[in-house]
């Protein structure tokens, strides 16, 4: 397997990229190759001196990077050998049977649906998160893809994060819910209500009606399905709130038991790492022609490593083929 790392993409390129990529060889299985994209002097140029690396990296050279400001579709045009352009149409040529950026999302989303289109039956890709919580992964799914949905994109969604849950994830008959202001049917704007009345008809998956917010961390659902407006704002409030409470905690605990400092200095990193977003390696973007894993812009080399690995789990699992069997033949429910 032949994976791609955008190594230009996140806030600290290429160090960490390169990090990742190295750190990768653990994860990778018999034949596996990492592939960096960027500026191939700058690539030689934070990779070990001695060499070593040549046995399962090799270097694309691509001269040009999407910014993180930069307008998507405008930057992918203006820049053809951008390391995201070069990245993506490297996978849909097969050089690459995987795709890691983390880079601009706007820009990777619009590069994988111009280079690799979208699976059949698919109307819109979105991003799906895996979120721990002290009853399991819960996977929301749309979390930026997509900000204008329709009823038929949630319904789509549902069906998707909830095979991504059951497949990969491993949770048997995941509990599908919609994120809604209310638990009752009369809740929720228009859309809500359309997406809800597809989804309820939907034999394929288990929905359970809407949840609300705080139904994410109480074990209410395994998959949460909302528009990538709602999703992103979801999202970054529970990176900020759940760092924020988490430091508060253990400066508690520091100064509550100074006499048992190791302690709760190993209790403290368990804690960080179960909810470190670099622990989960990356997003999918569930839906299109490929396999291609969103990276959060701050990731460590830790998160690129596992984002590897959770583009090979992606691949041996042949997800989009349970995709495109369950959603091809779809267009009676187009209209929606």
């Amino acid at each position: 397997m032949r994976i791609g790392i955008d190594a230009m993409g996140g806030d600290h390129a290429p160090v960490v990229e390169v990090q990742g990529a190295l750190a990768a060889r653990a994860v990778l299985g018999p034949g596996d190759r990492i592939v960096l994209i960027g500026p191939e002097p700058l690539l030689r140029k934070h990779l070990p001196a001695a060499g070593g690396w040549e046995e399962f990296i090799e270097l694309r050279h691509a001269s040009e990077v999407v910014t993180m400001n930069e307008a998507p579709v405008e930057a992918l045009r203006s820049k053809p050998d951008s390391s995201l352009s070069v990245l993506t149409q490297m996978h849909r040529d097969g050089k690459l049977d995987a795709a890691v950026s983390a880079g601009n999302t706007g820009a990777f989303v619009a590069a994988a649906q111009m280079h690799l289109r979208r699976l059949r039956g698919v109307h819109r890709p979105g991003i799906a998160v895996v979120t721990p919580t002290p009853h399991g992964s819960v996977t929301v799914c749309d979390v930026g893809a997509n900000v204008s949905c329709r009823p038929l994109h949630l319904h789509q969604y549902g069906v998707m994060a909830s095979l991504y849950a059951s497949i990969v994830c491993g949770v048997a008959n995941p509990r599908v819910g919609l994120l809604s202001i209310g638990e009752e049917d009369a809740k929720g704007n228009e859309l809500v209500k359309k997406a809800r009345d597809l989804l309820r008809e939907e034999k394929s998956i288990r929905f359970i009606g809407n949840v609300e917010g705080r139904d994410i961390f109480s074990g209410a659902c395994d998959v949460v399905v909302c528009d990538g407006f709602v999703g992103n704002v979801v999202l970054k409030l529970m990176e900020g709130m759940g760092m924020t409470m988490l430091k508060g905690f253990i400066e508690d605990l520091r100064a509550a038991m100074p006499d048992h400092l190791d302690t709760v200095k190993k209790a403290a990193g368990r804690i960080m790492a179960r909810y470190d977003f670099n622990e989960y390696g990356g997003a999918p973007l569930l839906g299109v022609g490929g396999i291609c894993i969103i990276c959060h812009g701050a990731s460590s080399a830790v998160g690129i490593q596992n984002a590897v690995r959770v583009a090979r789990e992606f691949a041996s699992r042949r997800l989009n083929a349970s995709i495109t069997s369950m959603l091809s033949g779809r267009e009676k429910v187009a209209h929606a």
